[in-house]
């Protein structure tokens, strides 16, 4: 069933996290690019990923990976609307809508889309103009810098404050700008603009993030940190991934963001009923 975020389903402590099921149909993502290109095998893998526990699918046209270049807007269209549209019409799941760019929200949440996952945080001219006028859910990331060049230099005197600061800033934006508190998820932002080091303190003090009231979003699957950490290539790092959400999860995290659902849904029911013993 497809998640109602105004409905208090993150209010639950001892409820589990929602699962956000990761489908890039792109030809360049880290991990999965160009497997899922067609629509056909894209409705396939969503279809898959709401069978092993995911309550969102997470659509994305255009690579975020280190040293990405942007896609234009018209390719990134092409991509993604086929996609959400075959979703919407055949599988009970809240679909999101990884992009930054204003028209590609607009089409997205016309094709089936209620969710906007954005890394730039609605930064993008008329973005959270346009994200308080269809009155969708947001999530809102930290990255510093852009993909391109994002992890050749990153710094910070103190990350988990500044990226505390920098959402807390940008819920202030949206809130102005007429989107309600109710529709706001907030990203840490692991892997966007962060060192080994950086990511490491975000994820030991995902609770500071938490305590804002707001639902926490982490996307850590497969991601560098945990081959840096593991010495292990992108597709064998579900285990560390799951270490990752559980660690998460304990913090009070409410979404789960990850490439391998089936593995991560069972970690986090074996988690969920242990805090509700």
């Amino acid at each position: 069933m497809a998640c109602d975020f105004s409905s208090g389903d993150f209010d639950d402590g001892f409820s589990a996290p929602q699962i956000m099921g990761v489908l890039n149909v792109t030809p360049d993502s880290f991990s999965d690019g160009g497997h899922f290109l067609a629509p056909t095998l894209a409705l396939a893998r969503a279809r898959e990923m709401v069978a092993e526990g995911a309550a969102i699918i997470d659509v994305g046209g255009e690579s975020s990976r280190p040293g990405a270049k942007p896609v234009p807007v018209e390719d990134e269209l092409e991509r993604v609307v086929p996609v959400i549209q075959a979703i919407a019409a055949e599988l009970p799941v809240s679909i999101s809508i990884d992009t930054s760019k204003p028209t590609v929200m607009r089409a997205a949440v016309a094709a089936g889309a209620t969710i906007v996952n954005d890394i730039q945080a609605l930064a993008a001219e008329g973005a959270v103009e346009t994200v308080s006028e269809l009155g969708v859910v947001v999530c809102l990331m930290h990255m510093q810098g852009a993909p391109e060049s994002m992890q050749q230099a990153p710094h910070y005197e103190d990350v988990v404050t500044e990226v505390s600061a920098f959402l807390e800033q940008r819920v202030a934006v949206c809130l102005q700008a007429g989107i309600p508190r109710q529709n706001i998820l907030i990203d840490p932002g692991f892997g966007f603009g962060k060192s080994l080091d950086h990511n490491l303190a975000l994820l030991a003090n995902l609770n500071r993030f938490v305590a804002t009231g707001l639902p926490v979003l982490v996307g850590i699957s497969r991601k560098s940190m945990l081959g840096s950490l593991t010495g292990r290539a992108a597709e064998e790092r579900a285990a560390a991934g799951i270490a990752a959400a559980i660690l998460a999860a304990e913090q009070g995290v409410r979404i789960i963001r990850t490439h391998d659902v089936a593995p991560t849904a069972d970690a986090l029911k074996i988690q969920t009923a242990v805090r509700r013993t």
